[in-house]
């Protein structure tokens, strides 16, 4: 069968791989869609320091039910669109003894620590295959990066009295808009783009702050009555972005921390100190906030075609990779259809 993939730094093919092999506790899926992740343009750039290569990319899955296993239960049947959880739990680590098996520690995600979903047909335990009903194969490529700011509203623990700013406006960014606006938090959208801050106003923010042209300080002192947020999202992960959240936020406030920082982040530690601030890391999303994000788009709402900034073949991936690196702020998602 088809499949993509990253051989080394800017080294993308499309390779001929067996087909899997199904297993009495597996589902076998036919991808229609696979998004490309923030994670797989670090991989195609050589700067993700979790990646095993060679690799298969993809982990944002669209997909149909080909065939079930015999141990699989019955509510999964051929012909169904489903999505796919995408993260590994060892059942055994702290994280996983809490419950918050989304942090295990020896997490393997598809297309990062294992090989992903972005070729023909992927078999997959039945415990990770996520019914998305009637929602289309294309649009449940969607649903996990979506999840993931999801779930960091989740851990802020937004409420309708919060005035909540959500640094960056990238997929995962704009999913945790969506859910802070869906909670009655009030919502401020910080990005670089006009364009990106137009669509999460149309996904519920109330203000729009371009961090490029405007004084970021200054408008959220004036939106806040110079109180500060009540929560600051980070969906960057830059150093600057760090700083900007730990400095915007108001006191008592919570920063939840969704990016990865390539480099050291220097802070003027006293403000965690003065302001007393709750510090929370959020990482990937738990079965719930994927439930979550599929009542949010079977309510049709959701612009999903301004969230897709193009969709291509296999074999234009390596292209659409290179387009993606040469103007990042500029795309929403890739998806790569088969």
């Amino acid at each position: 069968m088809k499949a993509i993939q990253i051989v080394a730094s800017g080294d993308v093919r499309v390779i001929e791989t067996d087909a899997p092999v199904l297993q009495d506790d597996e589902i076998l899926i036919k991808i229609k869609y696979v998004g490309f992740c923030g994670s797989d343009l670090n991989t195609f750039l050589g700067r993700n320091p979790m990646v095993k290569l060679p690799v298969i990319p993809g982990h944002e899955v669209g997909g149909v039910i080909e065939k079930v296993g015999k141990n699989v239960p019955k509510d999964f049947v051929p012909g169904m669109n489903v999505t796919v959880n995408p993260y590994t739990n060892c059942g055994k680590c702290a994280s996983c003894r809490n419950g918050r098996v989304n942090a295990c520690e020896h997490n393997e995600t598809f297309g990062v620590q294992r090989d992903g979903t972005m070729r023909e047909y992927v078999a997959v335990p039945w415990q990770k295959v996520i019914d998305a009903g009637e929602i289309s194969p294309r649009d449940c490529a969607l649903i996990e990066p979506m999840s993931v700011g999801f779930h960091a509203v989740s851990n802020a623990e937004v409420t309708d009295s919060d005035i909540v700013m959500v640094i960056g406006c990238g997929m995962i960014g704009l999913g945790a808009v969506i859910r802070a606006a869906l909670r009655g938090a009030t919502v401020i959208a910080v990005d670089l783009d006009d364009e990106k801050l137009e669509l999460a106003k149309k996904l519920g923010a109330a203000y729009g702050i371009n961090s490029k042209t405007d004084d970021v300080h200054k408008q959220v002192t004036r939106i806040t009555e110079g109180l500060g947020a009540d929560v600051v999202i980070e969906a960057v992960g830059t150093p600057a972005t760090y700083v900007m959240a730990v400095d915007e936020v108001g006191f008592t406030g919570r920063v939840v921390c969704i990016g990865y920082a390539k480099s050291e982040v220097s802070f003027q530690t006293k403000y965690f100190v003065q302001k007393e601030l709750s510090i929370r890391g959020s990482r990937n999303a738990m079965p719930k906030d994927f439930r979550a994000v599929i009542r949010y788009l079977k309510k049709g709402s959701c612009p999903c075609d301004e969230l897709i900034t193009k969709i291509v073949e296999p074999e234009f991936a390596l292209s659409a990779l290179q387009e993606w690196a040469e103007a990042p702020g500029k795309v929403f998602r890739i998806l790569v259809k088969f």
